[in-house]
């Protein structure tokens, strides 16, 4: 779920840090992808497993398998170098929320029956939706696919998006692929968002740069850390009442949750019963993760022919010839000789745009971020040539 209505925020108050891109102009870029994040894109994306054909010999989905191997093979197509991070065990304070998931699931699934027998297509789809979840069968076939692509997995020992935060904080990958906001609140320098989406529905890459965010918001590392768990995160409730214009104000007023507590009208804004803020504060600054230096350097490797015959065509019924054709992209741009981005021939500079008469608020420019039209504006930048390496 990530940080309830942190986009809104962003947008809001610092939309120039967020930026679109197409897929092609990551050419060359090694990205963290949060693969439970995108393990549940796939399976929203087709969820009408029977009537898609999405089924192995024994009626069970391949959903994720479907787009796990396409869409990691038009990444590599467009010369991204995909890392991808499997969540390990979820922290003890997430035990809430995952409880409250379960209890909603098994409501949609009554739902879902419902509307099965005397609903309409469109109430079924909406309640298909809601009792998807990712399994831990689902998670290892995926693993067992990317290996035999020849593409590099990391197993993390607790949240796949903190270990994705670790690895670009350490410069092993340069970006984050997730749509979970909290990869920003665990301190990834990069996020993008949207990099499996289908590109018939032509929506532009999001990429968000934390440094941005923090000056546009004028908020430190600490203090953007407590307007996330003030918005509302997945390890402790939410005040009620407090919704993102207020918690900004909050925080920019009172710099701490602890002075937010103290200061807050508690008839008005009542503390929830468990609200244990000092942790989840905690176990943003200091999440359980892998260090990178502990991680190998990460190899794309040839994938395994026969190997993915076997598993794809033979256990799981895919067709032959896409799988097929499949392998022979993976071949191929594998094979490819891969160029130089030319940011490492130069020093990319940032160079603020000129600001409005309105108090240095961005000329606006509609684009579509899924939370309300965001007002974006390019950054300038201006490239100078580094010295030539010494002999």
């Amino acid at each position: 779920m990530g940080i309830k209505k942190l986009t809104e925020v962003i947008e809001d108050h610092t939309a120039t840090s967020i930026k679109t891109n197409l897929l092609k102009n990551y050419f060359g870029r090694i990205i963290a992808i949060d693969a439970s994040s995108s393990l549940y894109q796939f399976l929203i994306a087709m969820n009408s497993d029977v009537s898609s054909g999405l089924l192995n010999p024994l009626g069970e989905t391949t959903s994720h398998l479907q787009g796990m191997f396409y869409r990691t093979i038009k990444l590599i197509s467009k010369g991204i170098k995909p890392v991808f991070v499997f969540d390990g065990s979820a922290p003890v304070l997430k035990s809430g929320e995952l409880a409250k998931r379960k209890a909603r699931r098994k409501e949609a699934n009554e739902a879902l029956k419902e509307a099965e027998e005397i609903g309409t297509n469109e109430e079924v789809a909406k309640f298909q939706k809601r009792v998807i979840s990712v399994t831990k069968k689902q998670n290892e076939e995926c693993i067992k696919l990317l290996k035999l692509m020849g593409v590099p997995i990391v197993q993390a020992p607790c949240e796949a998006e903190a270990q994705c935060a670790e690895l670009v904080k350490s410069g092993k990958v340069w970006a984050t692929g997730s749509e979970d906001m909290d990869s920003l609140t665990l301190g990834s320098n990069v996020l993008l968002r949207r990099l499996f989406h289908s590109e018939s529905k032509k929506l532009p890459i999001l990429e968000f740069n934390l440094q941005d965010v923090l000056e546009g918001l004028q908020l430190t590392m600490p203090q953007f850390i407590d307007l996330c768990i003030l918005l509302g995160c997945d390890y402790c409730e939410s005040i009620k009442g407090i919704g993102p214009k207020r918690a900004f104000e909050l925080i920019t007023k009172h710099k701490t949750l602890e002075e937010i507590i103290k200061h807050l009208d508690k008839s008005k804004y009542p503390i929830p019963e468990f609200f244990p803020y000092e942790e989840v504060r905690e176990l943003f600054m200091k999440p359980n993760v892998t260090p990178a230096t502990e991680i190998e350097d990460f190899k794309w490797t040839d994938p395994d022919i026969e190997g993915l015959n076997q598993f794809l065509v033979k256990e799981m019924g895919f067709s032959d010839s896409r799988v097929a054709l499949g392998i022979e992209k993976l071949k191929k741009y594998k094979n490819t000789a891969v160029q130089t981005r030319i940011d490492s021939f130069f020093t990319v500079i940032k160079r603020p745009l000129e600001e409005d008469k309105d108090n240095g608020k961005s000329a606006k420019k509609k684009v579509k971020t899924g939370s309300k039209g965001s007002t974006l504006k390019p950054t300038k930048v201006t490239l100078k040539k580094k010295p030539a390496a010494r002999k």
